[in-house]
């Protein structure tokens, strides 16, 4: 059985700030690298056979902590990267509404196949990640392996894994450096536990230190 643990990468500003984030190239703030070395505390005791990435640098920033940790090299993969929002990207939801009403009211809808101009439909960003999983499953049966990725990829595995529709309410969280553990069987993947976040305590008492 292949175990997989899957972690949303740790806070920006732009998290804090909850602009969409979407594909743009975002470092992680002061307190996303205290969630990076909490979780890869946390991990210690597992060991990883392979560490992988989404190319996008707040990710790399989160796993490379990580992979240092584990004494393994970092893999990345592209397929790992969040939803590109298009023109959207870079605003607060507020703006969003304001500037493009019509494309964000759109985006709100998760209408699955609507591609934001520039941007990525939810269609195309599951056709990916879902290629991403099957790479990795085949890779590493047996195996032990982490992967950091986004929020949005995130909610996709979740649902595909679920069996939920993509238009549907999202009720599951997707917290910054959470760990979610999946399990695949070579047939089929499961959630074996989501939003294991107790490690983050530390890093969000340091925060108010």
């Amino acid at each position: 059985m292949l175990r997989l643990c899957l972690i949303r990468h740790g806070e920006t500003d732009w998290n804090v700030e909850a602009r969409l984030q979407g594909s743009t190239d975002i470092p992680l703030n002061a307190h996303g690298i205290r969630q990076a070395y909490a979780t890869a505390e946390v991990l210690s005791d597992d060991r990883f056979d392979a560490i992988y990435s989404s190319d996008l640098l707040r990710a790399t920033m989160t796993a490379s902590v990580i992979a240092e940790a584990q004494h393994q090299p970092l893999l990345l993969e592209p397929r790992l990267r969040e939803r590109d929002l298009g023109l959207l990207q870079g605003l607060a939801p507020a703006d969003a509404m304001e500037q493009f009403p019509e494309v964000y009211g759109r985006l709100k809808a998760k209408i699955p196949d609507y591609e934001p101009p520039k941007g990525e439909s939810v269609t195309a960003l599951a056709a990916r990640v879902s290629g991403a999983l099957t790479s990795i499953a085949a890779k590493h049966q047996g195996q032990t392996v982490l992967a950091v990725t986004h929020g949005g990829v995130l909610d996709i595995v979740y649902r595909l894994v679920m069996d939920i529709d993509f238009d549907e309410v999202r009720t599951w969280l997707l917290r910054n450096s959470a760990c979610n553990w999946l399990a695949h069987d070579g047939g089929s993947w499961r959630i074996l536990a989501w939003d294991e976040h107790e490690h983050l305590h530390r890093a969000n008492d340091e925060r108010g230190a």
